[in-house]
């Protein structure tokens, strides 16, 4: 690297939240349109989520993120309106990511208390791999504003909803559980402590996991 330039950012992890699609053939081709846009919005989504992941907002601009992506001007405004649709349906990606692989962690055989640690396992495991996007979704997105912030608010919240939900199904009509804002809260916390070790150079998630999972399991307990 020449003395005084600025670090190249740092590519996303191939297949945990995106996944980089096959570059376009060269020349004419007999893709159909609706493929080649494909391709082309999941590279400017990607391009996008690590230039936030590396330099917060002001360095997600349509130009960069073009040139990063390798897209040109016309591809970028047929996917996306502004830049800030393309963070947001990159955020939704990772969101949607999130959601399926927490659902996917089955109480069968577990106490709540296990339930809640896998959840939490599962949680912690897939920020870290892909600590790119977790940068950018954790620490930087929130910058972006009240819709950034709007995102992030009904994501939580449904998450909560969900925990919720499926406490009360564990212990049944005759158990209790706590009121539906206290999940809220918990995951309000999880989330700040976890974006905080995302907020520093050498991130550490392992242990940040097992110094949550005492007090959330024990909050939590039937």
């Amino acid at each position: 690297m020449p003395a005084g330039s600025e670090p190249d950012p740092t590519p996303i992890t191939d297949g945990v939240f995106f996944t980089v699609p096959d570059p376009l053939p060269r020349g004419r081709h007999r893709l159909p349109r609706s493929e080649v846009l494909a391709r082309q919005r999941d590279r400017l989504l990607i391009a996008a989520t690590e230039l936030l992941a590396h330099g917060g907002p002001g360095a997600v601009g349509v130009k960069p993120v073009c040139s990063r992506a390798g897209a040109s001007l016309a591809a970028f405004y047929e996917c996306f309106e502004t830049k800030e649709d393309c963070i947001f349906a990159a955020y939704d990606r990772f969101i949607a990511v999130f959601i399926e692989r927490l659902v996917a962690v089955h109480g069968e055989g577990r106490t709540w208390e296990e339930y809640v640690g896998a959840v939490l396992d599962s949680y912690f495991e897939v920020l870290e791999q892909d600590l790119v996007v977790a940068r950018a979704f954790q620490v930087e997105m929130d910058s972006l504003g009240p819709e950034a912030r709007r995102r992030r608010r009904e994501a939580l919240h449904g998450l909560g909803q969900l925990l919720h939900q499926k406490h009360r199904e564990w212990v049944g009509t005759q158990g209790e559980v706590l009121p539906e804002a206290a999940y809220i809260a918990a995951l309000y916390g999880v989330r700040q402590l976890a974006s905080d070790a995302l907020d520093t150079p050498t991130p550490d998630l392992p242990g940040t996991r097992d110094s949550v999972a005492v007090w959330v399991s024990r909050a939590f307990a039937t």
